[in-house]
C-alpha cells in the first residue's frame, strides 16, 4: 500500500519508516519543513513543505495514500520547550490545512498519533478511551485540539482514527535529548551519580519497537471498529521501581535518592480496546528495554553529558575541568618524564669509546617531535638545552658556558631539526587528516549519489510497472490476449470471457454466439451479474444496442438502463455477426470514449482465435458426426465436453450431460428422434462406453430436468452425469 507520512525526523519516525520498508510498502514523507533537503535512503519520494503549504492537498493527490500517518504529538517539528503558545497556533494550523487537503481526496485512512499527555491528573483505574481529557500548558490541549479535528472529519465521513500511545522509551540518537522519564533518569545518573525517585508516581512505559508494531497493525487493518485505541503495556512501574532498575544496569556508583512526597499520581493508559481487536504482544520488557538505553549512554556520554553540567554543581564543574587540563599538560608531563633517563645516559655516554659521540638530546628531541609535534620538539629541545648547560657546567662555570658559541650552534642545531621534524610531522598529520576528512566527504557525497540513484531506479522501476501495467498498455492487452492461441479451439470463447474481464478490470463479463440473425446464445460468463439477460436474447430487439452494434460501434450505456451492460461490442466475420461481448460492472466515471476505444481494440485483438475456435465447433457439428447421423464421435465429443466441465468449474460457464438410454435402437435412429427436442448450442455424442450422451450448454439442473420430460415424452430414459465419463 502506499503510506503517506507526515513528520519531521526522529526516532519514532525512524522506527515506522523501518517497519514499512520491511513489509514492502511505498512509503512517501512529507517532512513539514521548507528548504532542507531531507531525505531517506528508504523512502520512495521525500516533500519537503510546511503542513500549512497550499501543496499539501497537490501531495496528496498526487501521492493518492492508503495510509496518512501524522506523527501528532511526536512530531519533532514542534519545539514545546520555549515558546509554547506561538508552537500550539502552528500545530493547530498545520492540523486543519492537512485533514481539509485530506478531506477533499476522501480516500484510505488517516491515522493521528496522541499521547498520554492529554490526561493531566491521577487516575486510580486504567484511563479508557471515553475518558474525558484534562490537559494544561500549551502542547497537551493543542494535541487535544489534533483529536477534537480528527473526531469532526469523522462525523463528515472521513475514515479518521487515533492513537493514544502511552509513555514511549527508546535508545536516543546522539546528542538529542529525549523526554522519556528513563532517559532522563539516565542522563541524571550520569551527572550527579544520584537519580532523585518520587515512588508515589506510577505510569507504564512501551518500548518504540512495540509500539510500531502496535501502530502498523492498526495501518494495514481493514475495517477498524473504533475510532480511537489506547495503546499501551498496561504495565505499571513508579519511579523509585525504574530508579533502581537503572542502578541496576548501570552497576557500582549511582545512588538513589528517594523524595517520596505529597499524595499519589497515577496515569497508564487501559489499552483492553486495542487488544481485544487486534491482539497484542510486547516483546520487549522494561529489564531488557531499560538495559538498551542504559548501555547506549554509557557508551556515548559525551554526546548527552556536556563539561557544563558534569556532576551537576561548581565541585563537579571543577573537577572536569582539572581532568580537560590534565589531559593537556599530559604530554608536557611525559616529555619532563622521559627527559631524566636520557639526561642519565647522556652523561654516561661521555668520554665512553662506543657512545661518546652518540647524541642522546638529539634522540630524545627527535622521539617527540615525531610523536607529538613540533610543540613538543620545541619544549623537548628547551630541556635538551637546560641539560647540556648543566652537564657542561661540571667543568667549568655556567658565565663561561653560556659564552662559548658551541653551546649555541648545538643548541641551534637541535631547534632546528625538532622543530623541522615536528612542522613535518604536523603537516603529515593535517594532509592525513584533511584526507580522511575528504573520504567522509566523499562518502557522504557517494551516499547522496546512490541514494538519488535508488530513488531513480524506483522512480523507473514504478513507471516501467505502470507502463506495463497500464490498461492502455497495447503490450500489455497483446500479450494477455496472445494467451488464447494456447487454448484449444473448444476452450477458446470461454477464456476470452476471462481475458476481456481481466483487460477492462471488471468482474462481470459475458460472450454471447449468434446464433441466427435474430437470437444469440449465451457461451461463457464470469460471474452471475453477467448472465442478467439469461441464457438466449433477441439481441435485435434491444433495439439501441443492436443499432449500434449493426454499425459496428460500441454500445455504451448511457442511459444507465438496469437490464442492459454498461458496453457492448459486437465481433464479425465475413461481414456476418459472430460474437456480442458485453461488459458490466464498470462505474460511471469509465464510461467515456476512451474505454469504449479500448473495448474494440481487445475485441480486434481475440477476433482471430474466437472466430478461429467458433468456426472449429461448426466443423464439429457439420464433419465430425459419426457417419449417417448428427451424433459427435468418441474423440470430438469427448474434447468438447472436457472444455465444458473445465469452465464449469471456473464459473465461465454452466452446463449439464445427459445420458440417453436408447434401448435396442441405434444411436443414429435415436438421434434422429431427439434432435428436435434440443437446442441449436445443445450436442449430441457418443463416449467411451458408446452410449449416446446429451451435452446441454450453458443449463443448469433446473433446465436439465425439463430436457428429460421431453425425452422421457419420446420413450427415452436419462440420467444426469455429474462428470465426464
Amino acid at each position: 500500500m502506499n503510506v503517506l507520512l507526515i513528520g519531521d525526523d526522529g526516532k519514532v519516525l525512524e522506527a515506522v519508516i523501518d517497519k514499512l520498508n520491511k513489509s514492502n510498502h511505498r512509503i512517501y514523507w512529507l517532512t513539514g519543513r521548507k528548504g532542507k533537503n531531507h531525505s531517506h535512503k528508504r523512502v520512495f519520494e521525500t516533500y519537503n513543505f510546511l503542513y500549512t503549504d497550499s501543496n499539501v492537498k497537490d501531495i496528496i493527490e498526487s501521492v493518492r495514500p492508503d495510509v496518512v500517518l501524522f506523527m501528532g504529538a511526536y512530531d519533532t517539528n514542534f519545539d514545546w520547550r520555549y515558546d509554547g503558545h506561538s508552537e500550539a497556533v502552528r500545530y493547530t494550523t498545520s492540523m486543519v490545512n492537512i485533514l481539509s487537503a485530506y478531506a477533499m481526496f476522501r480516500r484510505g485512512r488517516f491515522i493521528y498519533l496522541s499521547s498520554q499527555e492529554v490526561y493531566d491528573g491521577s487516575y486510580a483505574n486504567d484511563v479508557m478511551e471515553d475518558t474525558a481529557v484534562s490537559v494544561r500548558g500549551f502542547k497537551a490541549p493543542a494535541v487535544s485540539q489534533g483529536e477534537a479535528l480528527c473526531e469532526n472529519y469523522r462525523i463528515q465521513g472521513i475514515d479518521t482514527i487515533i492513537l493514544r500511545v502511552d509513555q514511549i522509551y527508546h535508545v536516543p540518537k546522539k546528542e538529542q535529548k529525549d523526554g522519556s522519564r528513563c532517559f532522563e533518569m539516565c542522563v541524571e545518573a550520569m551527572k550527579t551519580g544520584k537519580i532523585a525517585a518520587n515512588g508515589k508516581k506510577s505510569f507504564s512505559m512501551l518500548y518504540l519497537n512495540d509500539a510500531v508494531e502496535l501502530i502498523y497493525k492498526v495501518m494495514e487493518a481493514e475495517h477498524p471498529m473504533q475510532s480511537c485505541y489506547h495503546i499501551s503495556s498496561m504495565d505499571e512501574i513508579n519511579e523509585m521501581q525504574l530508579a533502581e532498575l537503572i542502578k541496576e544496569k548501570m552497576g557500582s556508583g549511582i545512588t538513589v535518592v528517594d523524595q517520596s512526597v505529597g499524595e499519589n499520581q497515577r496515569l497508564v493508559l487501559d489499552g483492553r480496546r486495542y487488544k481485544e481487536e487486534f491482539g497484542q504482544k510486547i516483546f520487549t520488557n522494561y529489564d531488557k528495554g531499560v538495559d538498551q538505553v542504559v548501555q547506549y549512554i554509557k557508551r556515548h556520554s559525551d554526546s548527552f553529558v556536556k563539561a557544563a553540567d558534569v556532576g551537576g554543581n561548581w565541585s563537579g564543574r571543577l573537577w572536569h575541568n582539572a581532568k580537560v587540563i590534565f589531559r593537556s599538560l599530559l604530554p608536557f608531563i611525559e616529555s619532563i618524564i622521559c627527559f631524566i633517563p636520557f639526561f642519565m645516559l647522556n652523561n654516561r655516554a661521555v668520554g665512553s669509546q662506543y657512545f661518546g659521540k652518540l647524541d642522546f638530546y638529539l634522540l630524545y628531541v627527535l622521539l617527540f617531535a615525531i610523536i607529538h609535534g613540533q610543540h613538543l620538539a620545541i619544549f623537548s629541545a628547551l630541556l635538551a638545552g637546560l641539560g647540556y648547560c648543566f652537564r657542561q657546567s661540571y667543568g667549568t662555570s655556567g658565565y663561561e658556558v653560556l659564552l662559548d658559541y658551541n653551546t649555541y650552534v648545538w643548541m641551534a642545531q637541535l631547534f632546528i631539526v625538532g622543530m623541522a621534524v615536528g612542522y613535518l610531522r604536523d603537516r603529515l598529520r593535517q594532509l592525513h587528516e584533511d584526507k580522511e576528512e575528504e573520504i567522509q566527504y566523499l562518502h557522504e557525497k557517494l551516499e547522496g549519489i546512490a541514494e538519488i540513484n535508488n530513488s531513480n531506479v524506483r522512480i523507473k522501476q514504478n513507471f516501467e510497472e505502470q507502463l506495463v501495467n497500464q490498461r492502455d498498455s497495447l503490450g500489455k492487452i497483446y500479450d494477455i490476449t496472445s494467451r488464447l492461441e494456447k487454448y484449444g479451439p473448444e476452450e477458446v470463447l470461454f477464456y476470452a470471457a476471462q481475458m476481456l474481464a481481466k483487460l477492462m478490470d471488471s468482474k462481470d463479463v459475458a460472450v454471447y454466439t449468434v446464433a441466427n440473425e435474430n437470437y444469440a446464445r449465451l457461451f461463457s460468463a464470469t460471474s452471475a451479474d453477467a448472465r442478467r439477460l439469461g441464457y438466449s436474447i433477441e439481441y435485435t430487439a434491444i433495439e439501441e444496442m443492436y443499432n449500434e452494434l449493426k454499425e459496428g460501434r460500441v454500445y455504451i450505456n448511457k442511459t444507465m438502463t438496469e437490464k442492459l451492460p454498461v458496453f457492448a461490442s459486437a465481433i464479425y466475420s465475413e461481414g456476418e455477426m459472430q460474437l456480442i461481448l458485453m461488459v458490466w460492472g464498470i462505474p460511471w466515471r469509465r464510461m467515456t470514449l476512451a474505454e469504449a476505444n479500448r473495448l474494440t481494440i481487445i475485441g480486434t485483438l481475440i477476433q482471430s482465435a474466437t472466430v478461429r475456435a467458433s468456426r472449429y465447433l461448426d466443423s464439429l457439428r457439420n464433419q465430425r458426426y459419426v457417419e449417417g447421423t448428427n451424433v459427435l464421435n468418441e474423440e470430438a465429443f469427448s474434447h468438447l465436453t472436457s472444455a465444458f466441465f473445465e469452465a464449469r468449474e471456473q464459473g465461465l460457464t454452466e452446463c449439464a450431460l445427459v445420458e440417453i438410454m436408447t434401448g435396442y435402437q441405434s444411436q443414429g435412429q435415436a438421434a434422429a428422434i431427439l434432435h428436435d427436442s434440443i437446442r441449436p448450442t445443445d450436442y449430441l455424442g457418443v463416449l467411451e462406453n458408446g452410449q449416446l450422451y446429451a451435452l446441454l450448454s450453458n443449463t443448469d439442473s433446473e433446465g436439465a430436468m425439463r430436457v428429460r420430460e421431453r425425452f422421457q415424452r419420446l420413450g427415452y430414459d436419462s440420467l444426469i452425469k455429474e462428470a465426464v465419463v
